[in-house]
C-alpha cells in the first residue's frame, strides 16, 4: 500500500512540475492573449454556429470510432475465446451497420 501511495505522490509531483515548467516557459503579453490557429488569425469567432450536418458527421465518426475501440481488444482475445467471439463481433458490427444505414437513409452522407 505504501508503494502505491508513493507512486501516486511521485506522479502528482511530476504533473505539478510539468505545470510549473509550462507556466515559466509560456510566452507573455499580446502573443499569449491572442488565439492560435497554425500561426494565423481565425476567420470566424470561436462561438460561431455550425451547420447541423456537422453534428451528424460527428456522431457517425463516433460510431466508427467506438467500433475500432472495441475491435482492438477483441482482436487480442479472439483466438482464445473461439467462434463465440466471432459471432458476438458480427452482431456488434450488424448493430453499427443499422446505425449507418439509418444515417444514410436520413441523408447524413449527402454533402450538397
Amino acid at each position: 500500500m505504501g508503494a502505491v501511495l508513493g507512486l501516486v505522490a511521485l506522479l502528482a509531483v511530476g504533473v505539478a512540475g510539468v505545470y510549473a515548467v509550462s507556466a515559466f516557459l509560456a510566452p507573455r503579453g499580446v502573443v499569449r492573449a491572442g488565439p492560435f490557429l497554425s500561426g494565423s488569425r481565425p476567420r470566424e469567432h470561436a462561438l460561431s454556429r455550425f451547420h447541423v450536418r456537422w453534428y451528424a458527421v460527428t456522431l457517425i465518426f463516433l460510431a466508427f470510432d467506438m467500433e475500432m475501440i472495441f475491435m482492438y481488444p477483441w482482436a487480442f482475445v479472439v483466438a482464445e475465446v473461439g467462434a463465440m467471439a466471432v459471432v458476438e463481433m458480427f452482431a456488434f458490427l450488424a448493430l453499427l451497420l443499422v446505425g449507418v444505414l439509418y444515417a444514410w437513409r436520413e441523408g447524413a452522407f449527402r454533402w450538397v
